[in-house]
């Protein structure tokens, strides 16, 4: 595959967090390679933006894990092993399942009235082929889930973890039929937490992400593309309602 074909030329007026996608996308396929030398300048030219924003991007990169930044040697494109995410995986099913737990007990009946309404929103995303539209509903889903559990330390843990884990989890929405697979395991989640069955729910929810950390594997190594992209890249190639 061709490093200029596995890229994304930038809407008009990127944002920092379409910058952000974008990029984060593409060091985790590997066109931008581990040890590579981002350079603001050049990615600057590619989104036509300042290198102030270009900066903002680097912050959240580091944050994700995805750079590391030194002082006098620039951001360079961190290794990033499997041990290590599929150990922020089983962190993250822990988190939720906890929370999926607590949210048996201490959800509010209009807590349990909008998680409803989020999950059979997605369904019609589904039926309507709109990933995008899907991938906003499931982000709204999980974030129901942590404000449910009405614990802001655990919150606060999972909304970090997921944080680090948002490119990764992103990319597992690419393969087929995932979509539909998520919706049915969002489905178990639901049905256990409406019917106040704490285990049931907390195995439902540990279940669904260690799935989903398995279609992020399955995804990457699909992806996995041997020539790479100097400094974050000359763009080629074109880009293609649940809030919380």
């Amino acid at each position: 595959m061709s490093p200029h074909s596995s890229q994304i030329r930038p809407r008009e007026g990127t944002t920092v967090d379409e910058m952000l996608e974008l990029v984060a996308d593409e060091i985790i396929r590997g066109v931008i390679a581990p040890g590579t030398k981002l350079d603001a300048r050049v990615i600057a030219e590619r989104f036509d933006v300042s290198r102030t924003p270009v900066r903002e991007m680097f912050a959240h990169l580091a944050a994700m894990g995805l750079v590391v930044r030194r002082p006098n040697r620039g951001v360079t494109v961190a290794q990033i092993a499997d041990e290590t995410l599929l150990g922020m995986y089983d962190a993250m099913a822990e988190l939720e399942a906890a929370c999926a737990r607590l949210c048996a007990f201490r959800m509010t009946l209009q807590e349990r009235q909008r998680l409803q309404q989020l999950h059979q929103a997605s369904l019609h995303h589904l039926h309507d082929d709109s990933t995008d539209d899907y991938e906003a509903c499931n982000l709204a889903f999980h974030s129901a889930l942590y404000a449910g559990a009405h614990s802001p330390y655990l919150r606060e843990m999972a909304l970090a973890i997921r944080g680090r884990l948002q490119p990764f989890r992103h990319a597992q929405f690419r393969l087929p039929k995932r979509p539909s697979h998520s919706w049915k395991e969002h489905n178990a989640i639901v049905t256990a937490i409406l019917a106040g069955d704490a285990e049931a729910a907390a195995q439902a929810t540990r279940a669904h992400v260690l799935q989903v950390s398995h279609g992020s594997r399955d995804y990457l190594d699909s992806q996995r593309v041997n020539d790479t992209v100097p400094g974050g890249a000359i763009p080629h190639g074109e880009n293609g309602g649940c809030d919380a």
